[in-house]
């Protein structure tokens, strides 16, 4: 059975589509010596790596294109195996021929995910830079982009070694014990034992900390915009994108169904949802409307909820905000229409002191809307180098250390025997390392890269 470093992958690295180039990527043994036996124009074989050779692709006596090739010779590429990237022309039909000849030259299709996957095997990357590597391609915002670098660069793994590498010494002392257990010896000090785990719990218990803002990051903030029909959603929603995306009418209910757009503040991405108006419904679409609305609310990690200033009755507003209110959604109520009154009658809103007092009309304290929006979500100044989880499995990982670790805090304290101990250190070091890659399996590594785009 031919090992996966044995075969030479060939895909498409850049998106299908209308284009001026794109580039076909190789990687493997075979590489250079597949790519040269179609190309005419210098030896590949023979020449430096990271150079970039112009010539033409050749199907026998067919003229398929021309190129420009850039080697990179193992083991310096991305796969630390050669590497082979055929820059041509973006035809579909050109791409296409371009890749059944190199795999009719002995290639075979990479899957997805393939090319970082041996980086991953050839020790060029960790598994947690490997998914890194997914989440800087899907990065849709500064934040996550900044937040994926720092992965890729090392900053979560360097920080998970040095817990591994702690916890390996006296593991080892640990073990040592087991050795020589009939002569009742401690070869690792109890004291000092207990005090590093608490450091690395403390470590672990701030990374477990830090998902809930790097899932935000990551994944953006769902944020609902609801409240009574009239009250200015819409005209918010407009005034918060700066552009008239949604229907603004005087006649309550204009907005039947759920109008969906993302806002950035700050480098973080909120899904504004605008909502049917929440009344009693008139007709059977506006009551579908009403029930989507309360079903986004649920869904939400945000919810913006706008009453008229002017219209609502005290009663009107406290029964709103207790039908609202829903476990772990975070309620920012805002006082719209604030144009239509003079300032005594603002000051005397109910809640003037928690809500937010706007002119969506007139575009009136949006930005302060906005930071309260970014606060929200975003409970401490972003730094360029904190290390924040961002992944699931690392969480679940990270929440099962911690586990282990506490196991083993409590045997300490109950001072049972070493093999005990040596267990929980053992769990502790495994999940630590499944993060990493330092522990992994075939089913793991497959659900992992599966994930990726062919051709990456």
């Amino acid at each position: 059975m031919t090992s996966i470093k044995e075969e030479t992958i060939v895909a498409l690295a850049t998106p299908n589509g209308v284009g001026a180039i794109a580039v076909i990527r190789l990687s493997g043994p075979d590489a250079i010596i597949i790519a040269n036996s179609v190309f005419k124009g210098k030896d590949l074989t023979k020449q430096d790596s990271h150079t970039i050779h112009f010539g033409q692709i050749m199907d026998g006596d067919l003229l398929l294109d021309e190129v420009l090739v850039s080697l990179f010779v193992a083991p310096r590429s991305y796969t630390r195996e050669n590497v082979v990237e055929i820059s041509c022309h973006a035809s579909n039909y050109i791409i296409e021929s371009i890749i059944k000849l190199l795999i009719k030259k002995g290639a075979r299709s990479a899957k997805p995910g393939e090319f970082t996957l041996r980086a991953f095997l050839n020790g060029q990357l960790d598994l947690s830079q490997a998914e890194a590597v997914a989440d800087l391609i899907a990065a849709n915002s500064k934040a996550s982009q900044q937040v994926a670098m720092q992965q890729l660069r090392g900053g979560f793994s360097n920080q998970l070694q040095a817990l591994r590498e702690q916890l390996v010494n006296f593991a080892s002392l640990v073990e040592l014990e087991l050795d020589f257990s009939e002569e009742d010896v401690e070869f690792a000090n109890r004291e000092q034992l207990k005090q590093l785990i608490h450091n690395i719990v403390k470590v672990v218990g701030q990374l477990i900390q830090s998902f809930e803002l790097g899932n935000v990051i990551k994944n953006g903030v769902n944020t609902v915009i609801a409240g009574r029909p009239n009250a200015g959603k819409s005209t918010l929603l407009n005034a918060l994108l700066n552009e008239e995306r949604a229907i603004v009418s005087h006649i309550p209910g204009t907005t039947r169904d759920t109008i969906e757009e993302v806002l950035n503040i700050n480098g973080i991405n909120f899904r504004l949802i605008d909502t049917a108006g929440i009344r009693e419904a008139t007709d059977t679409i506006e009551q579908i409307g009403v029930q989507r609305t309360m079903e986004k609310i649920s869904q939400s990690a945000l919810l913006i909820y706008v009453f008229d200033a002017a219209e609502i009755t005290i009663e009107e507003l406290n029964n709103d905000l207790e039908n609202l209110q829903k476990p772990g959604v975070t309620m920012l109520v805002v006082a719209n229409k604030a144009d239509l009154l003079n300032e005594e009658q603002l000051l005397s809103l109910p809640h003037t002191q928690s809500a937010i007092i706007i002119s969506a009309k007139q575009k009136r304290h949006i930005d302060e809307l906005k930071h309260k929006i970014y606060s929200s979500a975003v409970k401490h100044q972003l730094n360029g180098d904190e290390t924040l989880v961002t992944n699931v499995r690392h969480l679940e990982a990270l929440q099962k250390t911690e586990s282990a670790l506490i196991r083993l805090l409590d045997g300490i304290d109950t001072q049972v025997t070493s093999d005990f101990l040596a267990m929980d250190i053992k769990q502790a070091l495994h999940y630590l390392g499944e993060i990493t890659g330092t522990v992994t399996t075939d089913d793991l590594l497959d659900n992992i890269f599966s994930k990726f785009c062919i051709g990456k």
